[in-house]
């Protein structure tokens, strides 16, 4: 254990863009989608470096997270994929096909199964180790309100990052 720990180093550019989004990208069965992200977690968890992201039961990715056994984030540090990011936040997979839409590209992946989006210039290839669903009992009231109003509360995945690179544009 405590192997590839490189894998988290200089994460600066990962959480300044993280805020404004990133990709999850799963593939579960012959099925695939990719979400906005705007929350997650890199560190360390069991010796392993991990990436934890935050998926809620109503989202078509959840149905697939659920199949999967990996997932990719990919992040746009040096691209401005701003709109791509909006509609992949606002729309469902179950509707229509958001790579099309939002005129990104699902590309093979190095390690995992998953793809990731070709045009960010960051990726985290992610197998699962674990997944939690939120027990609201213990959970702040004030976080309640601002996050959960509507009680669809998220679902967390706990990836081992098995690759981590850079794609120059």
């Amino acid at each position: 254990m405590y192997e590839n720990m490189e894998l988290i180093q200089d994460l600066n550019g990962v959480y300044k863009q993280l805020p404004k989004g990133a990709f999850l990208t799963v593939k579960g069965g012959e099925r695939q989608n990719t979400m906005t992200i705007g929350w997650g977690f890199f560190g360390i968890m069991w010796g392993r470096p991990v990436c934890i992201v935050a998926v809620r039961k109503s989202r078509y990715s959840y149905e697939l997270m659920e199949e999967a056994v990996d997932f990719t984030v990919s992040v746009p540090i040096d691209v401005d994929l701003k709109k791509a990011l909006g509609l992949c936040g606002s729309k469902s997979g179950r509707d229509l096909d958001k790579f099309e839409a939002a005129n990104i590209t699902a590309a093979q992946a190095k390690k995992v199964g998953s793809p990731i989006i070709a045009e960010c210039d960051l990726h985290f290839e992610c197998q699962i180790l674990y997944s939690q669903e939120m027990d609201e009992g213990p959970l702040a009231d004030m976080v309640k309100g601002d996050c959960y109003a509507d009680g669809d509360y998220h679902v967390f995945y706990y990836g081992e990052i098995v690759d981590r690179y850079e794609l120059s544009k």
